[in-house]
This record gives C-alpha cells, structure tokens and sequence, in this order.
C-alpha cells in the first residue's frame, strides 16, 4: 500500500499549489479548485472493499501534515479544507477518523486563535464542524506503533520549500514573548537601581536605554530587507535578464577563458600519439617545429642469438647445434612387417 504514497502526495501539492496562486483563504476559492480536479474521486482507485479503509487511512496520514506548522498560514488553512473534504468524500463506513498527536494538538488550538482574531470565520467553521463530527482521533503518536513490529526504514518527509516562509533565525528567537520578559527584566532592573543609589551614578548606566523598542525596530528591518530581497529573486527568477553592463563583462570573460583554454596544448589520444602535438597560440602566430627523430628498433632475440653464435668462429662448426628450440631427432629403424593370423586355414591349405 506504500506504493500510494507518492501519488497521493503528488496530487495534494497540486491542489495545494493551485490554491496557493489564489492568494486567499476562503472557502469558496478552495471548492473552485476542488471541483476542477474532481478530487473526491481519488478514493475510486482502490474499489475493493478489504482495501478501502487501509486506502482512506494512507491518504488522511498523507494529508495531514499540511495542517501543522512549518508551512505558512495559507498551507494550513487548505490543508484543513483537504482533511475536511476527504473526511467527508469515503466511501466507507464508519469513516475513518484523522489522527493528531497530543504533541499537535497545542498547534491545532494557536491555529483556531489566529483564525479568531484574523476574522477567518469560515476557517473557524469547518475546524468545529470537524470537531463536532468527530473526525479527530487523539493519539500518543502521529503513526501507530505495535509492540514487537520491525520499524521499517521509511524516508523522512520531505516538505516542499515553496509551502514554507523563508527561515528567520532572529524572528524565531526574538518572539513577542521574549521582548515583554526583557521589558520586565529592564525595568526591574532600572527600580533596583534606583532603590539602592539615592542619585543616579553614570557608571552603571551599561544598558541602553529604550532597549526593546530598538530591539524590535532592528528585528522589523531585517525582516523588511529579507522580504525585498526574496521579491528581488523571485523578479529576477521571472525573466529580468542582468543589464547591458554586466553581459559585456561576462562575455569578456568568456573570451578570456577561451583564449587560455586554446592555448594551452592537450594530450592526444592512445590512437593519435604517432602524430604531432603543434602549440598554436592564441594571438594566431606562426611557428615551425622540428619533428622528432624516430627511435631505432633493438634486434630482435634470433637475430642475437645468431649474431652470437656466429662470432664463436670455426670451433662451433663440426658441432651439433644444441641450441635451437627443436630437438635432435633419432633416426628410426624400420618396422619388421608382422605376418597376420589365417583365420581360414582350409583356404590357405588349397593349392587351387
């Protein structure tokens, strides 16, 4: 049944990319695109009836991170609508419930107070519906665990980049919370101070002054800058080419490239290796270059050995020559012919 998965996800991203280009988080734009690609036929893949709630159960496990962070509000709001409509597109019964760890469940409520105070009441609507139907199943883990199964070696979940806000590690860090607990710390600060000397001395005057509404300013533009930079990017990324200056200098360097490349000389091939190897510059000069003179071949092993054995002078000459490869062949004698046996001896006896 894990051979699903990868379709599935495929085609949530896709419903998911669609409402994206939207821009909005209504409910009504999400149903636009939810009838256009007829997506509550997904679950008529599978008509086998043993096979339909282990279907449904693949396809809620797949949808339902697209409803927790670290995607963007707009992400979660169409990934509750998705859990909404496949909820209530089974072709089974009882329905197969959506999973929520405890672990998310503190998520799911910041999710519900966002959409509050964003006046988000259609996304306020379908997360109660949902609860009221009771289409949640609390869990103590996302996946089901048994006791004594081996863990299969799954891929860790990759989360598609433009469902996310771009990283901000000051963001993360310096939180609402965090600049109202430094506030507090200052100010405790500050009356200590003032409890303890009568005048104010200058030398403990070590902390600025007006610390967190600097602190906040400074975490407002870099966000500004992070977000012009990103919209910068993306312009370029659309079809503005680089100016007219920039290509000149990238052409130049093009050209410088190619005339040091071409001067310099490359080894030849095993095949090529007889020929010449000819520098030619990159200015076009031209130069003569003498060819190498070809290498004598060493005599080979026969002629040696008779250059040798030829130099020995006449003391070799009345001898054998043990020296070749063949041995000395002895000279047969010949074969007595055999008289055959007479198996007819009547014949042999008759003179006629």
């Amino acid at each position: 049944m894990d051979n699903f998965r990868g379709p599935v996800k495929a085609d949530c991203e896709e419903l998911l990319a669609r409402f994206q280009a939207t821009e909005s988080v209504r409910y009504e734009q999400f149903l636009e695109v939810w009838r256009d690609m007829n997506f509550s036929s997904i679950f008529y893949s599978k008509p086998e009836a043993n096979e339909r709630r282990m279907f449904a159960r693949l396809i809620m496990s797949v949808a339902s991170p697209y409803f927790f962070p670290p995607y963007t509000f707009q992400i979660r709001v169409a990934g509750l609508y998705l859990l909404y409509g496949l909820f209530n597109s089974q072709l089974i019964t009882p329905k197969e419930k959506i999973r929520i760890a405890l672990k998310d469940w503190e998520d799911a409520m910041q999710f519900q107070r966002d959409a509050v105070n964003a006046q988000h009441y259609d996304v306020l609507y379908i997360f109660r519906k949902l609860l009221s139907d009771k289409a949640f199943y609390f869990t103590a883990m996302p996946t089901p665990l048994c006791y004594g199964e081996k863990k299969e070696d799954r891929k860790k979940t990759e989360i598609c980049e433009e469902f996310v806000d771009p990283s901000s590690r000051p963001q993360e860090l310096i939180t609402t919370d965090v600049l109202e607990e430094i506030g507090n710390i200052h100010e405790h600060y500050e009356g200590m101070k003032k409890s303890i000397f009568a005048e104010p001395d200058p030398n403990l005057n070590l902390i600025q002054q007006n610390l967190v509404p600097k602190l906040n300013g400074a975490i407002l533009t870099y966000s500004s800058w992070q977000w012009n930079r990103t919209e910068s990017e993306q312009q370029q990324d659309a079809g503005e080419g680089p100016s007219n200056q920039e290509s000149s200098r990238r052409a130049q360097l093009i050209a410088s490239i190619k005339s040091r490349s071409y001067g310099q000389v490359a080894e030849a091939s095993k095949s090529r290796r007889h020929r010449q190897t000819q520098l030619v510059p990159a200015d076009g000069a031209d130069f003569s270059q003498k060819l190498p003179s070809k290498k004598k071949r060493s005599p080979s092993l026969k002629t040696r050995t008779q250059l040798r054995f030829n130099t020995q002078g006449n003391e070799s000459e009345g001898l054998t020559r043990l020296w070749c490869l063949s041995a000395v062949k002895e000279e047969k004698a010949p074969e007595k012919r055999k008289k055959k046996f007479n198996w007819n001896p009547e014949k042999s006896s008759d003179p006629s």
